[in-house]
């Protein structure tokens, strides 16, 4: 077997031509291979060339403390023309670019994307799945376009064997820019020192079935045979090229040092979860955690879903689930910030498309998500607003398919003065210091992330749970079925929602009133 060209960053810069679609891989701020596209970037700015190019991802890549990474290596108008992703949040300058109608964008289910890459591989059709029908990516409601100037289909509504499916159409892949750790000098890359093996291997093979080119950002070379094979993701026989990035870059997420427990080399003692003072945010965390079952397989999204970790140490039923994560990890603790996807302490660290084909099959308990704009039938948008592109990420993958899904978050949004309480907490109730000015359950949501439809017809248990009140999907919609004590129904609730939705009065005339240990500064004994 040859040995692999190294080369310099510069080198690889040129082996992209103009109108190629390229791939890269990462996991928000994890696994980037940022010495490549720091590359690419220098090469077009002082060049123009490449140009023309077609961006694909899955993960959205970058960290917003490291402005212009990631992803937006590439946000300079004329270097691409089309970009497909799955989120969009942490690359705003790409995001601008399609907001003002400057390139061709597309936003697709993560976990999608992570399943195209496979059958890009295998030369099939596309992907045929469920996943997204009835929400932004259903050509019913788009198709994924997020802007005027995006006109190609790359999503059809299909029917096989009576039953409705998406096919998400494949496409060639010319070039593949990887993140790995070692490799040899035949070219066979491991991960180990990454947060994961993430899609690099699924990647890999759909570029080189392409007849495209395979580069590799690593470490270090080393000699060949030295490696043990387990740890070999990116075999040399798909890979064309190898860069050693440097130091900076390589680190395992962007701006963070090597980690051995998120790359599961050893296990740390893990101080106690710290408790979280008592506010609305805990408050929501609180009442999500009664939704727990024993014994669940569990993802929690970023934010304040993130907080129902905290809630379950206080009180003792940690060992009572297992946490997920969508880049692969199992069990152990979520890491937040430029770590999201990576996990303390993991059980098992799998493939980003094999923890989705586990997540798009049902396999998750239940999950709870951050709740931004809900409409009367359920719906729900966290993927566009107005100036503001995030994109879906997983979002679609899991709620959809999750045996049961919870929506976190504060029932208005933008108080006037940030500087003063919201809330005023204890003796098992709460009153409203500051309304908001933004409402959340209004008449109609920008972008359909979540499809309230789809659910009914699948049967789906959803609740959307805020501070002051909790609300549950039904066939007749949103329902209001708990009120916080304290809470007055026609001024702090239904005068703040663009919609009237329909109660569950209990037998006596009234509405079940939220367990009032929520409100209360002490443990509410849920072990």
């Amino acid at each position: 077997m040859k040995k692999v060209k190294i080369l310099t960053p510069e080198e690889a810069a040129l082996l992209v031509n103009d109108g190629d679609t390229i791939a890269t891989g990462g996991f928000v701020s994890c696994a980037c291979p940022e010495t490549l596209s720091k590359a690419l970037e220098k090469r077009y700015v002082e060049t123009g060339h490449p140009k023309d190019m077609t961006l694909f991802y899955a993960a959205g890549q970058g960290y917003r403390g490291t402005p212009g990474s990631g992803g937006d290596h590439f946000a300079h108008e004329g270097m691409v023309k089309r970009v497909v992703g799955g989120h969009w949040d942490r690359a705003p300058g790409l995001g601008k670019l399609a907001l003002e109608n400057k390139i061709e964008a597309y936003n697709l289910p993560q976990g999608v994307i992570t399943h195209m890459y496979r059958d890009i591989a295998a030369h099939n059709i596309g992907t045929i799945t469920h996943v997204g029908l009835y929400t932004f990516a259903d050509p019913r409601n788009g198709g994924g376009k997020l802007n005027e100037v995006t006109k190609e289909d790359l999503v059809k509504l299909i029917e096989i064997e009576g039953e409705e499916r998406l096919l998400y159409k494949g496409f060639p892949i010319n070039v593949v820019f990887l993140r790995g750790s070692y490799c040899d000098e035949r070219g066979n890359c491991t991960v180990h020192r990454e947060v994961g093996p993430m899609d690099v291997t699924a990647m890999a093979q759909a570029c080189k079935n392409s007849g495209g080119k395979v580069i590799v950002q690593v470490e270090k070379i080393v000699a060949a045979g030295s490696l043990d094979p387990k740890l070999v993701k990116i075999p040399g026989i798909y890979v064309d090229a190898v860069v050693v990035g440097t130091d900076e870059d390589n680190m395992q997420c962007i701006g963070v040092p090597y980690d051995g427990a998120a790359a599961g080399e050893y296990t740390i003692p893990l101080d106690a979860i710290p408790s979280i003072p008592l506010n609305e945010r805990k408050v929501i965390a609180r009442r999500a955690a009664m939704e727990l079952p024993n014994d669940a397989i569990v993802n929690l999204g970023t934010g304040m879903p993130e907080m129902i970790a905290n809630v379950a140490a206080e009180e003792g039923i940690s060992d009572k689930m297992t946490l997920t994560v969508e880049a692969g990890p199992i069990g152990g603790i979520p890491l937040a910030g430029p770590q999201f996807g990576a996990a303390a302490n993991a059980e098992a660290i799998l493939e980003h498309n094999v923890q989705f084909d586990f997540y798009q099959g049902g396999g998750l308990d239940v999950a709870f998500l951050g709740l931004a704009e809900t409409a009367p039938n359920g719906d729900l948008n966290v993927s566009k607003f107005g100036t503001r592109l995030a994109g879906s990420g997983g979002f679609v993958d899991i709620t959809q398919n999750a045996k049961k899904v919870c929506y976190c978050g504060t029932f208005t949004a933008k108080v006037p003065d940030r500087t003063k309480p919201k809330f005023k907490i204890g003796d098992g109730q709460i009153k409203v210091l500051q309304e908001g000015t933004k409402k959340k359950f209004v008449k109609e949501v920008e972008h359909i992330t979540f499809s309230g439809v789809y659910a009914n017809k699948v049967k789906q248990p959803v609740l959307y749970i805020t501070e002051r009140a909790v609300f549950e999907l039904r066939p007749e919609g949103v329902t209001l079925i708990e009120i916080a004590p304290g809470i007055d129904l026609k001024t702090e609730i239904l005068d703040q929602m663009e919609f009237e939705p329909a109660i569950a009065y209990q037998e006596d005339g009234t509405i079940k009133l939220m367990d009032e240990r929520i409100f209360r500064d002490e443990p509410m004994g849920l072990e």
